[in-house]
Order: C-alpha cells, then sequence, then structure tokens
C-alpha cells in the first residue's frame, strides 16, 4: 500500500480539455515543484497545505462509488509523489475507468508512458508570462501519444508567439491535441482568436474555463 496526502476529492463537470462539459471526479493532490505566475491553485501547492492521507485502494474505491468514469488526478503537481505509479496501475487496470493527469510540464513522462495501461496526460507548457519556462522537460515530447494533450495558458501575445514556436519545433499539430487556455482576466480572448486566423493555426483549440462561468472564479471543489 502507498499513502497519498490528498487535499480534496469531489465530483463536478472537467471545465476544460477534450472532455469538457462531461462529469468527472476531481482527486487533488498536495504539492507542487513550480510557483506560476498565474496559479490558482496555490492554496494547494504547499507543504503546509491540509490533507487527508488516503491509499490507492481508499482512493480506487471512492471512484467506483461514485459511479462516474472520468477521473481527473492534478494538484499541485500529482506525479511528485512517491509510489504514484501504484495509484495509476490500480485505476488503470480497470478498463471501464478514463483517467487524465493534469502535469505541469517539469516531470519526466518516460517511466510513466511504460505502465501497462498509461494514463492519458494533459502537460502544461509554461509560457513566458508563467515565470516558469526555464523548468520544461522539453523531453516529455517524445512520449506524447494520440490520446494526449498539450495546453498552452496564454497571458499575452508574446506567449502566443511562443506557442507557435513550439506547436512548430515539436510537430505536435496530429500529433496530440493541442489548446490554448486564457489566463482568467489576463488576456481577452478575442486577442487568441485573431492570432489563431492571423497564423492559421488548423487545429489548435481555444477553451475557456467552463468553471469559472458557472462558479465563482475563487471556489474550490468545484
Amino acid at each position: 500500500m502507498a499513502n497519498f496526502k490528498v487535499v480534496e476529492m469531489f465530483e463536478s463537470i472537467n471545465g476544460e480539455g477534450r472532455k469538457a462539459g462531461q462529469l468527472a471526479i476531481f482527486i487533488r493532490l498536495q504539492k507542487c515543484n513550480l510557483n506560476c505566475s498565474y496559479c490558482d491553485t496555490k492554496w494547494a501547492n504547499g507543504d503546509d497545505a491540509p490533507y487527508t492521507l488516503m491509499n490507492e485502494k481508499e482512493i480506487y474505491n471512492r471512484i467506483l462509488e461514485s459511479g462516474i468514469k472520468n477521473i481527473t488526478l492534478t494538484g499541485g503537481e500529482p506525479l511528485l509523489h512517491k509510489d504514484v505509479e501504484i495509484l495509476l496501475e490500480k485505476i488503470g487496470n480497470n478498463l471501464n475507468l478514463s483517467l487524465e493527469i493534469e502535469t505541469n510540464g517539469s516531470i519526466e513522462l518516460e517511466r510513466f508512458s511504460k505502465l501497462k495501461n498509461p494514463p492519458s496526460f494533459t502537460m502544461d507548457y509554461k509560457l513566458p508570462s508563467s515565470k516558469m519556462e526555464s523548468k520544461m522537460c522539453l523531453d516529455n515530447f517524445k512520449y506524447l501519444t494520440a490520446k494526449d494533450t498539450v495546453k498552452f495558458v496564454v497571458g499575452t501575445i508574446e506567449d502566443l508567439k511562443k506557442a507557435k514556436e513550439i506547436i512548430e519545433r515539436y510537430s505536435l499539430i496530429g500529433k496530440c491535441a493541442v489548446y490554448f487556455s486564457p489566463v482568467f482576466n489576463s488576456i481577452d480572448p478575442v486577442e487568441i482568436v485573431e492570432f489563431m486566423k492571423e497564423k492559421r493555426l488548423n487545429g489548435v483549440n481555444l477553451q475557456l474555463q467552463i468553471h469559472k462561468f458557472i462558479w465563482d472564479p475563487e471556489s474550490k471543489g468545484v
């Protein structure tokens, strides 16, 4: 058995990504190794964040009890946790479940890609406005597949230009899903759309965080 520091576990809809609008159960683990300028979960990132210690069997049973098929493991940075492979394998062994990992792009994915039934990864590439771009693990692009997603959280036009550069450098269109997500209240989505039109960014998806329109943007557990 392995133990995991779970800061919250809740049922909602996916606010973004390929399954936006679909029911999901979220498992948020404590701690992050980055400090992004726009982070909206800083409260979960430190060692002092309150948590419930749960082993993989307890987490798995809670998922089954929910009756929800989509699982999102998030943080913080969930892949920082020691023995997280044990949890991924426990959930992944049930082929009726769909497991997505939200990861910040700084953790090597190679070892997780070798699991018997690897999860789908939604991997951030941190752009200049995040102040964390230097922490990105560029080797990760080699391990992304068609079921994975690269998310660019965009706060400025400079961010958009850098995202385009990365998309082209690593030939991401057709390799995995690609999303632009605006920093909430930082950039007008119209600017992103105009950039996409100007640069003819076929295959790139603009997403807005649905949950921030349904609930208060500062709400937890939604």
